[in-house]
């Protein structure tokens, strides 16, 4: 299966900015498009962003205007540049495939460790 590691969390104060990191690897990553996902304290895992194969990037209204994704062409590396960052931005941040572009459900029911973003008022 596809393993998903996220990197590039850490502390921040609010209106900083941070850039994640996801890195697919294991076998042949098919998925027609990649998303970001968070997890907030005490809240359920939700749609952050998410980015076509051959299609450009579209986003949570939480985050829209702030948080920009991208990915390499060799659609194993994917990127969210996170800038203005707000103290409810605070959350592990999780990336996977999406069953489909334009949808927000992720492809596999497994996913990585994530990386952790703590941003201080």
């Amino acid at each position: 299966q596809v393993q998903f590691v996220e990197s590039g969390g850490g502390l921040v104060q609010s209106g900083g900015s941070l850039r994640l990191t996801c890195v697919a690897s294991g076998r042949t990553f098919s998925a027609p498009a990649m998303g970001w996902y968070r997890q907030r304290p005490g809240e359920e895992r939700e749609f952050v962003a998410g980015i076509g194969r051959d299609a450009g990037p579209y986003y949570a209204n939480s985050v829209l205007n702030r948080f920009a994704a991208s990915k390499d062409n060799d659609w194993h590396t994917m990127y969210l540049q996170m800038n203005s960052l707000k103290p409810e931005d605070t959350a592990v941040y999780y990336c996977n495939g999406l069953k489909s572009y334009g949808l927000t459900d992720a492809a596999n029911d497994y996913w990585g460790q994530g990386t952790r973003v703590t941003v201080s008022s």
